[in-house]
């Protein structure tokens, strides 16, 4: 889930001979951009002698357009679970031979748990990454936009009371143009399931959005990064990993700004990025290579140590920074876990009405 960009990455290739060499020595990789410290790929390929293409995306929309379409040439991609999911159903995806990634023994038991929900039994996908979305804010521009009272910055009442959202439309609020995130957390403040696929709540959730629709500046699914490490706005409704890349930016800068980053305490959203492997991959053999390459919890350990997100592999944490591991934005307490909440994807009738509803919720009308 994460920033936009459009970049191709390739690992020097070495000559390796093993079983693998009956493929091409290469591996397609099409992940969400700046999610990897590249160095990990040219390791990679220093290691096997496989070459890494590594294209990105911007959206999961993006990325199932084209798996659905077939012959996207992937041998690994790295869709968000609601989105596996269905892609899932839809057959896009080869079963993992876990004969061949010995390292799976390194995952955490909880999330490979929670990621059932959209592939039961682990059986396509490896988690790469999770976090949530929640808020990331300014907390000097947010109080000054209270006239120096605290603001409610653990609450969603925050945002959704239109009173609290006009405050701070004078310092600026963007938030992600992602209705199969942003519905949720409206449905959540109800007090309906976050996963309702009522098409009535959603049009509860889609007013509830509209009565705070003219003190939102923008949709959009990265530039909030910016926007908030040079001060240009004070609230983000983004994702977790995204804000602290835009808090550790605005330090770097020594510009002032501080970016923060809360749950509210009514929950959220805890979503999963998950690596799996087309059923049309010209590269299986090579794919597998590279997803057991990444459970190594060294390696999966300097990814997040780079994109300030959780993963998914236990046996990773010893080697995380400090500034990871204990970073409650970035791995919740137990506590806070337990409101967290997941959602599934919308059947194709619902998924319309999101799409309408959301369309018009941006649209003010």
């Amino acid at each position: 889930m994460r920033i936009l960009f459009t970049a191709t990455v390739a690992a020097v290739a070495f000559v390796a001979g093993s079983a693998l060499a009956q493929e091409d020595k290469v591996v397609n990789v099409y992940n969400w951009s700046d999610y990897i410290d590249e160095s990990i790929l040219e390791e990679f390929t220093k290691e096997t002698g496989i070459k890494v293409v590594y294209d990105v995306f911007d959206s999961n929309e993006v990325l199932e357009t084209k798996l659905l379409a077939g012959g996207t040439g992937y041998d690994v991609v790295v869709p968000t679970g609601s989105f596996l999911a269905r892609q899932i159903k839809a057959g896009v995806f080869m079963k993992l031979d876990k004969s061949k990634l010995p390292n799976l023994k390194n995952m955490w038991p909880e999330i490979q748990e929670r990621v059932q929900k959209y592939d039961p039994g682990n059986e396509y996908s490896v988690n790469y990454m999770w976090g949530t979305t929640a808020f990331g804010y300014n907390p000097k521009m947010v109080k000054e936009a209270f006239g120096g009272e605290e603001a409610p910055v653990d609450n969603w009442d925050l945002l959704f009371k239109p009173e609290n959202a006009e405050k701070l439309s004078k310092c600026g609020i963007y938030v992600l143009d992602a209705p199969t995130e942003v519905f949720p957390a409206a449905l959540n403040y109800l007090g309906y399931d976050p996963d309702s696929k009522d098409p009535d709540k959603i049009r509860e959730a889609a007013a509830l959005w509209k009565k705070i629709r003219p003190y939102i500046r923008k949709f959009h699914n990265s530039e909030y990064i910016n926007a908030l490490a040079n001060g240009d706005i004070c609230l983000a409704l983004g994702w977790s990993g995204d804000v602290l890349q835009a808090r550790d930016r605005a330090a770097e800068a020594d510009n002032g700004v501080t970016v923060d980053f809360s749950i509210p305490k009514q929950g959220a959203l805890m979503w999963f990025d998950q690596m799996a492997i087309p059923a049309d991959a010209p590269h299986p053999e090579n794919a597998l290579a590279f997803l057991n390459y990444i459970m190594k919890p060294e390696v999966i350990a300097k990814a997040s140590n780079y994109v300030y997100y959780a993963n998914g592999n236990l046996a990773s944490q010893k080697f995380l920074n400090d500034d990871v591991i204990n970073d409650p934005a970035i791995y919740p307490s137990a506590e806070a876990m337990k409101h967290l909440y997941t959602v599934t994807d919308y059947p194709p009738k619902v998924n319309r009405v999101v799409t309408r509803e959301w369309t018009s919720v941006k649209s003010g009308q």
